[in-house]
Parts: structure tokens; sequence; C-alpha cells
């Protein structure tokens, strides 16, 4: 085709009308957001970095030389290497954030993307956070329309956070809503990410992450330099549609929605996969529900966990033999809150999850698809918990949808908190991290980006002694 715009086209492409919506002004109050979900994705990150994955990944940020952008935990790097490492680090302890309905993790993907380039170019504060809500946006929006069938065998946090990492970088480009869609379009022609990683013992769904973010910075690199992309790459005869969703649902990528849509983010107080939060959460709340009397593990004939099918999917393993496995078990979710308490990452380790007790629990843990779960899934996740006791009793709690979604959210304090406690499982230091804390929210008002990023280049985490384990 022609180079002419086709944006104004009754033919236009859904990329092409997606990019016109993203080139939309950015308010106080969304900054305010992408403040947040930095804050909570720099946590994330830094509490991976002495993992054994993250200790790994560090290998990726290598090389000083002519560096300028924030490689968590080692300082200055290239663009490239930085990138790789901080994008990869988001979500190994799988306490990142999270859009429902587009069953993926929007943060460990734009928010690197945008903060190494933003440092590379010497962008403001509001340059960065307003790349932060595109980058979001054309995530969730694509993800949302890729439905359940590509769900079933494609990581979406891969496939439609690529276009994310297009958007995000495209923000800061500043590229034209025509620019703008041909970056959409060469990031979506190059998307990749299966689920067969999660069935063996890899680190693989990091280096996803990393893998996106590069496909989508490059993608809108060649587009400000005036590159063509395929406009119907979605919809197309051979788009992402026809190759990998059957039951794609092509009119939500450009659905009217009140707000920008990381206000509909959901954020993760417990370091587990997010279909066991909502089974998590009901445990709680039966447990403490329990008398006395019963509170023991030994007390217990069985728990029954109704779900919906893809919490069952990828959460089935009644023995978990690594913190992975452990971290999507809804038998170790449930058994572990009545053994340990309130999830912490420490109860996925080796010494907590092979407890006697706590592995015979978990075989006492049934595993129940629910149609009423189902049919509300991936808009709600819920999940109930009946405890069966040997003396006879039962108690039921039920979960429609989990704390730190949209209906009950973290509050900013909970956020800040979490970010702490990461922060420090990583190596770093409370003084540093609410430093960082404090400079992330001033970015809002138009504080000092270089503050912040100087801040992160200066930081340092030493190896050795202490090393946590990894989710890889």
């Amino acid at each position: 085709m022609s180079g002419q715009s086709f944006l104004n086209a009754t033919t236009s492409s859904l990329t092409e009308r997606l990019a016109q919506r993203l080139c939309a002004p950015v308010d106080a109050i969304d900054r305010e957001r992408a403040a947040l979900l930095l804050i909570d994705w720099l946590g994330c990150a830094l509490g991976a970095l002495r993992s054994d994955l993250g200790v790994s990944l560090r290998g990726l940020a290598v090389d000083a030389e002519a560096g300028r952008c924030s490689a968590l935990g080692v300082g200055p790097r290239r663009l490239e290497d930085a990138l790789a490492l901080n994008a990869a680090l988001g979500n190994v302890l799988e306490m990142d954030d999270l859009h429902r309905e587009a069953i993926l993790h929007p943060g460990p993907i734009v928010i690197p993307t945008a903060l190494a380039l933003a440092q590379q170019r010497g962008d403001d504060a509001h340059a960065l956070l307003d790349a932060i809500v595109r980058g979001y946006e054309a995530s969730i929006r694509i993800g949302r329309s890729l439905g359940r069938e590509h769900y079933r065998f494609w990581h979406p946090t891969s496939t439609a956070g690529t276009f994310g990492a297009a958007a995000a970088a495209g923000s800061l480009f500043k590229l034209s809503p025509d620019a703008l869609a041909d970056a959409l379009g060469t990031a979506g022609s190059s998307v990749g990410g299966l689920w067969q990683m999660r069935h063996e013992p890899v680190p693989t769904k990091s280096l996803h992450n990393a893998e996106a973010a590069r496909r989508g910075l490059i993608a809108a690199t060649l587009a400000a330099r005036g590159l063509r992309g395929p406009r119907r790459i979605l919809e197309g005869e051979q788009g992402l549609f026809a190759a990998t969703a059957g039951d794609a649902r092509p009119a939500r990528v450009n659905d009217d929605d009140p707000a920008w849509l990381i206000h509909g983010t959901s954020l993760k107080p417990w370091p587990a996969c997010r279909h066991a939060h909502p089974c998590i959460d009901a445990m709680r709340a039966a447990w403490s529900a329990a008398d006395s009397d019963v509170r023991a593990a030994d007390a217990i004939e069985r728990i029954e966990i109704k779900t919906y099918e893809e919490a069952i999917r990828f959460c089935d393993r009644p023995q978990p033999s690594t913190e992975l496995e452990a971290k999507f078990s809804l038998q170790h979710a449930a058994a572990a809150v009545v053994v340990l308490g309130d999830p912490t990452l420490s109860h996925y380790l080796p010494a907590a999850r092979g407890r006697a007790d706590l592995a015979a629990l978990r075989e006492r843990v049934t595993l129940l698809n629910d149609p009423t779960f189902n049919a509300a899934f991936p808009k709600h996740y819920g999940a109930s918990v009946r405890i069966l006791w040997r003396n006879g009793r039962s108690l039921l709690r039920q979960v429609d949808d989990a704390w730190g979604d949209p209906e009950q959210p973290l509050s900013v304090a909970a956020v800040n908190d979490k970010m702490q406690r990461l922060a420090l499982w990583g190596g770093v230091d409370q003084a540093t991290a609410l430093r960082l804390i404090a400079l992330a929210q001033v970015l809002v008002g138009g504080g000092s980006l270089e503050a912040f990023t100087e801040e992160l280049a200066d930081l340092r985490v030493e190896l050795g002694a202490g090393v946590q384990g990894s989710s890889g």
C-alpha cells in the first residue's frame, strides 16, 4: 500500500483507530495512578534482585560501556541491557499488577520500556507517566480482545504486552497517530510467548517480558524513522486474531470507556499467581472465623475450593516441588494459610513447602469447577472455600473479587508498604526504598525524573550470603 494515511478512511483498521485513542491527553489523576503503579512495579523488581533467577538475569547487564540507563541493582548501562534486566525482573516474585479481563500483567513490560527510553532521551516526569498510561491502554485493549482461546496457548502479557511497549515508546517519541499505527503493526507482527514453559521448571516467563519490551521499543523506534507497519495486524486474514484467537472480540479494542484503563488494574498483596488470590482471601476469611478448638491442620478432614476453570487449569498442583509451582498451587494457597498464616515470600521456599503437616493438608484439598465463577471470569476472579472438620462442622466463605481488585483496592499506604517489604527482601535498605517512593510520588507534580533515575542508578545490591529463592 502507499504511504498515505488511512486514518480518516471509512475502512480504517483497528490499530489505526486505537492509535487515535492513544494520542488523547493524560491528566493529573491518570499520572497519579501511573506513579503508584511505578512504585508497585519497582518493589516487585527490586525484590527479585537476590533471587536465583535475579542473579542470573543480572548477567544481561554486564557491559557498562557508554550506558546512561539505570539497570536495577547494578548501575548505569546501555538502554538495551537495562531494559532487558528491568523487564525480566518485574514478575519473578509473582507480585506484579494485573488487568483481569485482559488476563495480563501490563506493568513489567510497559514501565521498564517507558523508564529506560525516557532516561535515554532525557524526557521529563510527565512524559514518562503519560507513556505509562498509554502503554497500559494499548496492552489492556488488545489483551481483552484476544479472548480465552488465545489464553489457552499464548501468554497474553507477552503478546499484548508487545503492543503496550510500542505504545509507551511511541508516546515518548511523540509519534503521530499515523506513525503510532505503524509502530503497533510492526510490534504485533513479531509477538510471541507460548505457555509451554509453565509445564516445566524453567524461568522463561520472565524472559517473555524482556523480549516483548525489546520488540515494542524497536517497533516504535522504526516508526519514528518513517518505517511503515501492517495496519491490519489484528483483524487481517493472516493477522493475530486469525492465527491465535478463535474467539477474538475485535470490538473490545476500541470500545468506549469512561477513563484510561490503567485505573482498572489490580495489584497483588500476596506472592502467588493471581488465580490463587480469591482462594487465599476466602481461606483467610474462613480460617479467621473458625472456632479456636478446631484451628489446627490435623482437625480438618478436607477443604473444598470452588472456582473458575482457568484457575484450576493453571493452579492444580497438590504437591508442588518448586517455589514457582507452589505459587501456582491452589492446594498450597489454602493449606499454607492454615499452617503458616497470611502469605509471605518465605511460605514458598523449601523449608515451608516441605513441612509434613503442610504437605498432608494439601492432599486433603479438593478443587471444583464452579459454573457461576466460570461465567464471571475474566471480568471477576472468584472462589469459595469450605472447610470440613473431622468433628462434622463446616464453614463456607466466598470471594467474588480479591483484595487488590478495583472493587477492593490496595491503599496508597499498602502499596508503599509492599514496596518497602519487597525491596528489603531484595537487599535494598528501607531508607533507600523510602527515598525512591518519595521521588516517584512527586513525579505527578512535575518533580525531577532525573533525581529519581539517579537514585536508581546509584542503587547497588551485593550478592552472596542471604540470596533468596527464585520463582524460576
